[in-house]
């Protein structure tokens, strides 16, 4: 029992801290990304923390298999450099014993990043979505940040305000509207005007209403140009009330996405399995590869380990591709890929035992007398 609780706390400390350590690093990246979107008036910035937040489950989807691959090399990797594998297997630890503890540690891995998978990052995305049209459905004056040039909803005019009253008053207010592209003649607007408010109809649609202001009009290709002055002025910034977004697959729960019968829905849903299923294949792979000698040092073996990993996740990811293509038929999944990275773990393994040393003795007196 103390074997067995040193061994699962030495690997568990070395995965918390890889993972920590790549999620602050992929959350990072991914809050610069939000964080643009946001500057860029695609949604308020209220809504950067809440869309972190959604993000997070597919974060730690994608980080939990690797955390926990890197945790074993990196603890078993130590515990060679430092001789204690040694005086484990001098007492009747075997590499065996070592591997079933470690599997013990990865299918609680492979239960958590599971459910993550299934079922929360999917509802996460889904809310993701609905926030988002949210915001999209409520632009307008939320979405106005003063001092600022912004293109319009409708992707027909360019505002710009210099800055908004605490009663949600737009001062000193610019303008420019493009022509109708459907109108054979149409005309080009700016718009100065001193002040002005944001309101919304019934049918969802938002007007922006300007006062005490002028109107320049233009035609394109022509000199001539009109000014009127005018009290009150308005203008359609938003046409109509949003139309709810398509839901992607990725997004849909995994009831509906087993009902459905496309090849895309069976690529998604082979997805939402292979990344815990791999958790199992990896950490197969990952008791044999932390095997070092004394003098390598206990990232000797990182290297290769990690292109091993790369070649797995490449090899799913093509074969996602596969299936959304109709390549490889819905049934076969990508069993194929996790049945090759158990083979290969069950080799590795046995290339240390002494069934394993046996068999590969055999083969090379079977080449030499060849």
């Amino acid at each position: 029992m103390i074997v067995f609780r040193y061994l699962i706390r030495e690997v568990f400390k070395a995965q918390i801290a890889v993972l920590f350590v790549l999620l602050a690093i992929f959350i990072s990246q991914h809050f610069v990304r939000v964080l643009a979107n946001a500057s860029d008036g695609e949604f308020p910035a209220s809504l950067v923390m809440t869309l972190l937040g959604l993000n997070l489950p597919y974060l730690a989807v994608l980080v939990l298999p690797l955390s926990l691959f890197l945790g074993i090399l990196m603890a078993h990797g130590r515990m060679y450099a430092d001789s204690e594998m040694v005086v484990l297997h001098s007492v009747g630890v075997s590499e065996w014993y070592i591997t079933r503890v470690t599997l013990l540690l990865a299918i609680l891995n492979m239960v958590i990043t599971g459910a993550l998978s299934v079922y929360v990052t999917p509802w996460a995305e889904e809310r993701q979505n609905q926030v988002l049209e949210h915001a999209q459905s409520e632009a307008g004056l939320a979405a106005i940040t003063q001092g600022r040039f912004q293109t319009s909803p409708n992707g027909r005019a360019v505002l710009f305000v210099e800055r908004i009253g605490r009663d949600n008053q737009l001062d000193k207010v610019f303008v420019a509207q493009l022509p109708d592209p459907d109108a054979e003649f149409g005309q080009s607007n700016i718009v100065l005007a001193q002040g002005g408010k944001v309101v919304e109809d019934e049918t969802g649609g938002q007007r922006l209403q300007l006062h005490d202001g002028r109107q320049y009009q233009a035609t394109p290709k022509q000199v001539d140009f009109q000014v009127i002055e005018f009290g009150g002025y308005q203008m359609q910034i938003k046409d109509q009330e949003v139309n709810e977004r398509r839901r992607k697959l990725s997004a849909l729960p995994i009831k509906e996405l087993m009902a459905l019968d496309s090849p895309e829905s069976k690529a998604e849903f082979h997805w939402r399995l292979a990344i815990p299923i791999s958790i199992i294949m990896l950490t197969l792979i990952a008791v044999p590869m932390a095997r070092v000698n004394v003098r390598q040092g206990k990232f000797a073996k990182m290297f290769p380990a990690i292109l091993l990993y790369l070649g797995y996740f490449g090899l799913m990811i093509a074969g996602r591709k596969a299936l959304e293509d109709g390549v490889i038929p819905g049934y076969l999944g990508m069993w194929w890929i996790h049945l090759s990275a158990l083979f290969l773990g069950i080799l590795l393994l046995g290339k240390e035992r002494s069934s394993g040393i046996k068999l590969t003795g055999l083969f090379k007196r079977k080449k030499v007398a060849a």
